[in-house]
């Protein structure tokens, strides 16, 4: 998953009280995108898979979604993974959290591992970054891992101050681009080219087209991305 917060140190200070956890575990509705199914912890389902890492960490050793998805050769990828989506963005940010108590960076819907993901960016409270990742059908966590490679490039002292007095967190925004745009299928906190952060939004209407919006952190505003982001997309793209 892309993340955009680029600094040259990390603060070994407190991350963000208040709402952060809670806010992203509203939109509780029961079935299928709930994450009811979800609510086991990380330690639990680790004790059930029996996994550790190099690190110590607990990892998850199935790593297998509930839903299987297959190579498409008319470039309706993306449609379809968010189409076959049983779990939503916000649920997939408050299942993250009950794995991982801190605040969530990064949501991105993803089909590159055996089956349909939601990968999550969390910066514990413990002050470091983990990866979470969910099945997208039943918002189960398959794997979590704590990355290290990101301990110097994205800091918590950062991330504490883009988002201190928040109102908006990535659950909050992501129901606020969806209720414009239709399915969220990307969450990033984002500070390229801007003066101060905001969560930047990727969505897909039903006949597939794509948005990306930006949501203001402190007040919860949705404006279209610039033309800009679009085009630094479409260039990525080209060079993948």
């Amino acid at each position: 998953m892309k993340r955009h917060i680029v600094i040259a140190t990390a603060a070994a200070a407190a991350l963000i009280a208040g709402g952060t956890a809670t806010a992203v575990a509203v939109n509780g509705n029961s079935g299928p995108g709930s994450t009811q199914s979800g609510a086991q912890t990380s330690a639990q389902l680790a004790a059930q898979n029996a996994g550790t890492d190099h690190a110590g960490t607990s990892t998850l050793q199935d790593g297998r979604s509930s839903i299987r998805m297959q190579d498409d050769d008319n470039g309706q990828e993306d449609l379809r993974e968010a189409n076959a989506a049983k779990v939503s963005a916000p649920d997939a940010a408050a299942a993250a959290l009950k794995a991982v108590p801190g605040t969530v960076t990064g949501l991105d819907l993803d089909a590159d591992r055996p089956g349909l993901v939601w990968e999550a960016d969390v910066l514990g409270k413990d002050g470091k970054w983990h990866e979470v990742t969910l099945d997208a059908g039943n918002a189960r966590v398959l794997n979590q891992h704590i990355d290290h490679e990101d301990d110097d490039d994205h800091g918590q002292g950062y991330v504490r101050n883009e988002l201190k007095g928040a109102k908006t967190d990535a659950a909050a925004a992501a129901r606020t681009a969806s209720a414009a745009h239709g399915t969220v299928t990307s969450v990033d906190l984002d500070d390229d080219h801007r003066a101060k952060a905001v969560w930047e939004v990727e969505t897909l209407t039903k006949d597939g087209k794509e948005h990306k919006v930006l949501v203001d952190p402190q007040s919860g505003k949705l404006t279209a991305a610039p033309a800009q982001d679009q085009d630094d997309d479409d260039n990525d793209g080209a060079d993948d």
